[in-house]
């Protein structure tokens, strides 16, 4: 049996959906819950129902389209990915894996292809961490790896917790309820972009994933003394922003002197206040970003901050206070999985490398109740978060059609 993508259904929706943003073309910028989140959800639930899929929702807004297979009770095959966009983002992350899982799963439907499992596109909530301040956020809930307690307390930036602000949304129902069973994937599988430059450099259409990267994030509060930035001499200063800067530094060599490529460390965001040039600086926000392949030695490099922080709080008598987010263990890929994307790909002569995913994903989450695989494809120069992301039609339709062999295989 073969499959057929429809290229300018595909490439025309990946436009479609783009044009749900809250920035001017070509950035993208869709934050959760927003009104242009909501809309673009909207959106994406009419495209499934056109396709024949029922679609819900849960609590958290977690949506899910599913086409029945003929043995109703077997476990399901999952594909997937997310909509949400950080500000000034592009219009592929995320949205290749969930408008090409649904273009897969129509070329399956057009074939006359009849699945035994019953097979699900998710598109997750909030996998970016922008308005929360935790990343995958739905598959958090849909893994029990975050408590509904924990999640419904979580607050935006203008103090508004999750649960008001989802309700807001029209998403009601009890977070306890979003948590999914052990055993109700099969498999789950993940398109994406590679957001990464190794793929272009090797000149390799595809990706398979077989680890995925382990993520921590933290938020640290720097509370020094504000004042006049003429009137406060610099022996008396208690400058919460240069103290910062050292941490800052110090946290950006910590990742280059640990002794390995796949450490890395990010300040991502640097709030500080008053915010006026001429007022010294009395407090600071700093939300840090460690991740690595490695869990031992990514967690030694988040106690090298907090040990690292006491020292410039006490070196520039500032207060400095630290709050883990989460901090997740990598994830192995199964290894039937990996086989049948393989199978897929030499089925069409396709070559791929074996890799890392340095990023992580909701399939990190997912892979806590699921075996999970992921594909990727290339992205011009790596880019990603950005406007100039891109990612070439041919490499899009490739993955599409090597997905859905693979749900066919794993569902049939």
């Amino acid at each position: 049996m073969s499959f057929t993508i429809e290229r300018d259904r595909l490439l025309s929706e990946i436009d479609a959906l783009a044009a749900f943003s809250d920035a001017e073309p070509p950035a993208v910028t869709r934050i959760v819950f927003t009104p242009t989140d909501l809309k673009a959800r909207a959106w994406m639930k009419a495209r499934c129902k056109e396709a024949g899929l029922s679609v819900r929702q849960d609590a958290v807004g977690n949506t899910f389209a599913r086409w029945n297979g003929y043995e109703p009770a077997a476990p399901v095959v999952g594909t997937g990915s997310h909509i949400d966009a950080i500000p000034n983002a592009g219009k592929y992350d995320g949205v290749v894996g969930v408008l090409g899982g649904l273009e897969a799963i129509r070329s399956l439907k057009q074939s006359g292809f009849r699945p035994k499992h019953t097979i699900e596109l998710l598109v997750f909530t909030s996998e970016e961490p922008t308005r929360f301040g935790i990343g995958c956020l739905g598959s958090r809930l849909l893994s029990g790896t975050l408590a509904a307690d924990t999640a419904r307390k979580l607050t935006d930036n203008d103090g508004i917790t999750l649960d008001e602000v989802r309700r807001q949304a029209g998403f009601d129902g009890e977070l306890e309820q979003v948590k999914f069973p052990n055993d109700y994937y099969k498999a789950f599988i993940e398109l994406h972009i590679e957001q990464g430059p190794l793929l272009e450099r090797q000149h390799t259409p595809l990706g398979i994933v077989t680890k995925i990267a382990a993520p921590a994030s933290l938020r640290i509060l720097i509370e020094g003394a504000g004042g006049h930035a003429g009137g406060v001499l610099m022996p008396d200063r208690h400058d919460a922003l240069c103290a910062a800067a050292e941490l800052i530094l110090a946290i950006e060599s910590g990742a280059r002197g640990s002794g390995a490529m796949d450490t890395v460390a990010t300040v991502g965001i640097c709030e500080v206040f008053p915010g006026a040039v001429n007022s010294i600086p009395s407090r600071v926000r700093l939300s840090v970003d460690v991740r690595d392949t490695d869990l031992q030695r990514r967690d030694g490099l988040v106690r090298t901050i907090e040990t690292t922080s006491q020292a410039v709080a006490a070196k520039r008598k500032v207060a400095i206070h630290s709050e883990l987010l989460n901090a997740d263990a990598p994830a192995d890929c199964a290894p039937a999985i990996i086989e049948a994307l393989s199978q897929s790909c030499s089925k069409h002569k396709l070559n791929f490398l074996p890799m890392v995913s340095r990023a992580y994903h909701d399939s990190l989450l997912i892979s806590r109740i699921a075996p999970i695989a992921m594909l990727f494809i290339p992205c011009r120069n790596g880019y990603s978060h950005r406007p100039d992301e891109y990612a070439h039609p041919d490499d899009i339709v490739r993955g599409t059609l090597v997905l859905a062999e693979t749900l066919a295989a794993l569902s049939g």
